[in-house]
């Protein structure tokens, strides 16, 4: 079965700001927390310091659940990236036959709207795989949108 999924929130942030976040290490695993913990190699800080050639694994990770269960591996895969705007991943993925999220940046009135689009099809359990996405994404907004609450 496959699956898709929108998630959307909009940030009192600038696009630059914003892009910034999403690609920085720390705040990709703080907007991760606590339903989550990627590995990422060491050395690297911002996902925009690897040479992207589309298609092709930067690298892989170690995905845990809470933090202490073992869930799989992602190698993760840019299909595309454009810079301030948004990314395409198409990860292969543990337990997953397809995995694509594209995240999109819009300016917008208040900010920028960031916009997750999910396809993915589950080896299994896809009833269970789409409520932990749905609680993975909204925890995912909701780190993002206190990370711009604290700006002044």
């Amino acid at each position: 079965m496959t699956l898709s999924l929108r998630f959307e929130c909009t940030l009192r942030a600038d696009a630059d700001l914003t892009w910034h976040w999403i690609t920085d290490v720390r705040c990709l695993r703080d907007e991760m927390r606590p339903l989550l913990w990627m590995s990422i190699p060491r050395g690297i800080t911002n996902l925009e310091d690897l040479l992207v050639i589309p298609g092709q694994p930067l690298f892989t990770s170690w995905l845990w659940l809470l933090g202490v269960i073992p869930l799989g591996t992602s190698r993760l895969t840019l299909r595309e990236v454009r810079h301030g705007e948004g990314f395409i991943e198409e990860s292969p993925m543990t337990g997953m036959h397809l995995w694509r999220h594209e995240r999109t940046l819009e300016p917008c009135a208040l900010g920028t709207r960031v916009i997750d689009q999910l396809t993915v099809k589950p080896a299994f359990g896809a009833p269970l795989v789409k409520l932990f996405l749905r609680l993975f994404f909204a925890s995912r907004h909701r780190a993002l949108r206190r990370r711009a609450a604290r700006l002044p």
